[in-house]
């Protein structure tokens, strides 16, 4: 038995494997506004010790970037489908309030077969913020499958500079439909709503800008 234990390490210990998920690449429209947005993560490593990557955005075709962060973390498996992550994380802002983030959160599969990520982080000045996002994949046939979306994001306290307000910030809650052309490659469309609450709805009120929002998106889904 030793022998074939030995051989068995060898053939399937240890093994290291790489993944890239573009989980949202997509255009979306809202009276007469046209705005991108991405989505993408990825990993290295074996099955319980990581290195995670992930980074997302938006913006106007008109106005060009918004917003865009990028995360590095170290994914340990500490249950058969969670990890715990912790890292940092940078976020871009052209017209300022650019912020470099410590990051400590969850990702695994929850019952009922439910995505989830959420994470808490806290800045260099100080700011407490968290955010949490979970999704689900209802398949209606071999190809098209229906993923419902729901993203909430909440503050400790005030940021003004970035117009977020104390306690739930904002909710975002959508559904995507996609048709699997092959496994690894998706198009699909759906649609989003979002909307503000307490200070952050007044501060964009203040700004001009309306607390709610819902667009039509229009995308791929793809993994490699």
């Amino acid at each position: 038995m030793a022998a074939s234990r030995e051989q068995l390490r060898v053939e399937n210990g240890a093994i290291r494997a790489s993944s890239v998920i573009i989980d949202q690449l997509e255009a979306s429209f809202s009276d007469g506004e046209e705005a991108y947005g991405f989505d993408v993560q990825g990993w290295t490593g074996g099955d319980i010790n990581r290195f995670w990557w992930k980074s997302e955005g938006e913006g106007e075709f008109d106005g060009g970037l918004e917003e865009a962060e990028l995360q590095a973390l170290y994914s340990r498996a500490i249950r058969p489908f969670f990890d715990f992550q912790a890292g940092v994380r940078q976020t871009y802002r052209p017209d300022g309030g650019d912020r470099t983030d410590l990051v400590v959160g969850i990702q695994g599969l929850a019952p009922y077969w439910f995505e989830v990520d959420a994470a808490a982080f806290l800045s260099t000045k100080g700011e407490l913020t968290a955010r949490a996002e979970a999704e689900y994949d209802q398949r209606i046939t071999q190809k098209w499958i229906l993923q419902p979306r729901a993203e909430v994001l909440l503050s400790a306290e005030d940021i003004p500079e970035l117009s977020v307000g104390s306690g739930l910030s904002s909710l975002q809650v959508g559904a995507r439909l996609r048709y699997e052309i092959r496994k690894e490659f998706a198009p699909y469309v759906g649609v989003e709503w979002t909307k503000s609450f307490g200070n952050t709805a007044d501060f964009l009120e203040a700004e001009g800008r309306s607390s709610e929002d819902t667009r039509l998106v229009v995308g791929i889904r793809a993994w490699f």
